[in-house]
């Protein structure tokens, strides 16, 4: 410890008086040192750093943009209060470090005004409706739909055939769960190979939000609540940088799930009401609204993507990587693997085919040599791991240990567990769930939501969705899974609706809400729903989705 005090100089002893008169000798020496170092009148400056010069109050930064550019990608576990961060590792699917965030209705609206600049023909107004054959069994082409039939199935005065459209090779490129490419399946037997494709339906909303909010270029993903660890799905949280605070979010929800009494569009209102969530949307307004089924069956699932006349691309045969949630881009590949397959086929002189329309095989092989199947390989176990008794937990635990280490090269690939439709467990086995009221604000009903994705069909045509047998949607599926039509739909089509005479039910199709999901024609636990294509032009407008 040391102690400051004044001593008398009386009191000092002889050997310290000396000690004390040599300092005073000494301290003369002083001045002359401390002047010498301190001669100059400007002292250099060392530190230039911010935190101690602050740009602010320096004039040579005056002028200078500070914009940042921020990514913020984040991934979470929800459970009903809380947030539980995980780490995205290099490496990991769920890495989205390099992307882009934009809108695919404008991607897809531009890449469609290239396409016309280059002398492409789209015809927007026409649905592929029906496929022609040649009489040797190969592919002639399409025609579109028939126009000015009345609801009941009568023609109108304004009745006219639909057109045909005839090619050596007809790509066909329809998305998720084509019509069409569920007819060439069974016409060619294209899924002999592979495993039965399975689905999720996701859900999406567009938000205008406080702009003091809005991180642009942040993208948050979550697993967990409000899902059971048996119901594969997840959300998404994209904050665009568009120039306005807008961002869109979603919820996706594995078409296997076993509970008929879910609802994939409640539980997506329910979980933006997560202390996480709900904040971001406090004081934002929605402004658009959409639904579309997901291929997530994979590697296992791709059919033979080649027959006579002509061959599958993009989502139609199913090449989403599931675990990134993304199949934009080798839909994209497949399409220019196709285009440059095709043109060496017939750009060949010695070209000999044995059916009028044209055989490309060499596109499956081009593909399979391609990052396309490279890519689908690695991730091929994750979705499928998540079917054991941890369910999506044990299939992170899968990711972080077989991927992340071995990148997919594991000697083994797991399997599905066979069709969605046949997940189902009945009514009297499961619980009902009860979900809270919308509150208009961060949650919604249904029919608010379906006025936001600019549905419009005819009224008086026959309804798309069609049934094979009337009397199934009351016998079998309200009797035994409580008319899980009427939950898994987000557009409000199927309603159960007493009858007008006795006692009982009938099921009720308001056509004219469909958004185009698909989802009524994969989930349908009697497999009697058939969408077909309405007439042209007819359906969602997801313009800025």
């Amino acid at each position: 410890m040391t102690v400051n005090m004044l001593v008398p100089l009386a009191k000092l002893s002889c050997p310290a008086y000396q000690c004390f008169n040599a300092l005073k000798i000494k301290k003369n020496y002083l001045p002359l040192c401390a002047t010498r170092w301190a001669s100059s009148s400007v002292v250099p400056r060392i530190t230039t750093h911010y935190t101690i010069y602050p740009r602010d109050k320096d004039k040579r930064w005056e002028g200078v943009s500070m914009e940042r550019f921020a990514e913020e990608d984040r991934f979470a576990i929800l459970t009903q209060k809380y947030r539980i961060p995980v780490p995205i590792l290099p490496g990991l699917p769920m890495n989205n470090h390099g992307n882009y965030i934009v809108r695919l209705g404008h991607l897809v609206s531009w890449m469609g005004e290239q396409a016309e600049a280059l002398g492409v023909e789209v015809y927007p107004g026409y649905a592929a409706a029906e496929v022609l054959f040649h009489e040797d069994g190969s592919i002639k082409g399409i025609a579109t739909n028939d126009v000015g039939i009345q609801k009941d199935g009568a023609p109108k005065t304004t009745f006219e055939r639909g057109l045909e459209l005839h090619a050596k090779v007809t790509i066909f490129a329809e998305g998720c769960h084509g019509h069409l490419a569920k007819q060439l399946y069974k016409k060619f037997d294209l899924r002999a190979n592979c495993e039965p494709q399975t689905y999720g339906i996701g859900l999406k909303e567009l938000w205008l939000i406080d702009e003091k909010k809005w991180k642009p270029g942040r993208v948050d993903h979550t697993v967990g609540w409000p899902l059971d660890r048996h119901t594969y799905g997840g959300s998404f949280l994209y904050h665009l940088n568009e120039g306005e605070p807008l961002v869109a979010l979603g919820f996706v929800v594995g078409l296997d799930y076993q509970n008929p009494y879910l609802s994939p569009f409640r539980e997506f209102q329910r979980w933006k009401h997560h202390p996480s969530i709900q904040p971001t949307l406090e004081g934002g307004k929605r402004i658009a609204y959409g639904a579309r089924a997901l291929n997530e069956g994979g590697f296992q699932s791709i059919p033979k993507l080649t027959f006579p006349g002509g061959l599958l691309i993009g989502c139609s045969p199913g090449f989403m990587n599931v675990p990134k949630i993304k199949g934009t881009h080798t839909a994209m590949k497949s399409g220019v693997l196709a285009a440059e397959s095709i043109f060496n086929q017939l750009t060949n002189e010695n070209l000999q085919s044995k059916t009028i329309g044209l055989h490309v095989t060499e596109y499956e092989d081009n593909l399979k040599k391609s990052w396309v199947w490279k890519e689908l390989y690695s991730v091929r176990n994750i979705r499928p791991s998540c079917h054991g008794f941890l369910g999506l937990y044990g299939g992170m635990i899968y990711t972080g240990i077989f991927y992340w280490i071995l990148r997919g090269m594991e000697p083994w690939t797991l399997k599905h567990k066979g069709s969605d439709s046949d997940r189902l467990k009945p009514a009297k086995d499961c619980t009902p769930i009860e979900y809270p009221k919308p509150d208009g604000q961060i949650s919604f009903d249904l029919l608010s939501s379906v006025a936001l994705s600019g549905t419009n069909h005819e009224h008086d045509q026959p309804a798309h969705l069609t049934l094979k047998d009337d009397s199934i949607p009351v016998n079998r599926n309200l009797s035994i899974y409580d008319g899980p039509e009427q939950r898994f739909c987000p557009a409000g089509v199927y309603e159960f609706v007493p009858l007008e005479q006795g006692d009982g039910f009938r099921l009720q199709i308001n056509a004219q809400n469909c958004v185009h999901c698909k989802t009524c024609d994969i989930k349908d636990p009697s497999q009697n729903i058939n969408w077909v294509v309405p007439e042209g032009g007819g359906g969602p407008a997801y313009n800025g989705m």
